[in-house]
């Protein structure tokens, strides 16, 4: 399986990137962390700088759309063939970027599609 980056990742236990990133390793999908604050959910470090991320397939966003630009050139950067929006992260405009950049756009919740079994990094 791919890699799956969790951009927004908090240590709190009742966000739901944080609920995301331990449903993604409990489907043994590979899991990096982006947050502000450094620490830990569960086995998986939350870093805060882009360059330590390699190969990631998948972006799931738990970033709203007006902090989202702060962060397109990165995710750019990083080239990863999907980029899931969650519940509360649409952003047409960054839709139609990601897709001018040959990169899947998926609206969907993360946890629902790990909790239905449709959920591919493959």
């Amino acid at each position: 399986m791919h890699k799956t980056l969790v951009l927004g990742a908090s240590l709190k236990t009742n966000r739901y990137s944080n609920m995301a990133v331990h449903r993604l390793r409990a489907h043994n999908i590979t899991t990096e962390a982006f947050g502000l604050k450094k620490g830990n959910i569960g086995d998986t470090q939350i870093k805060t700088n882009f360059n330590d991320f390699q190969n990631i397939h998948t972006v799931t966003l738990y970033v709203g759309a007006g902090r989202q630009p702060d962060y397109y050139g990165e995710i750019l950067k990083l080239k990863p063939q999907r980029v899931i929006f969650n519940p509360g992260t649409e952003n047409p405009e960054f839709y139609k970027i990601l897709k001018d950049n040959a990169i899947e756009v998926e609206v969907a919740c993360t946890l629902v599609l790990l909790a239905t079994n449709q959920y591919s990094a493959n």
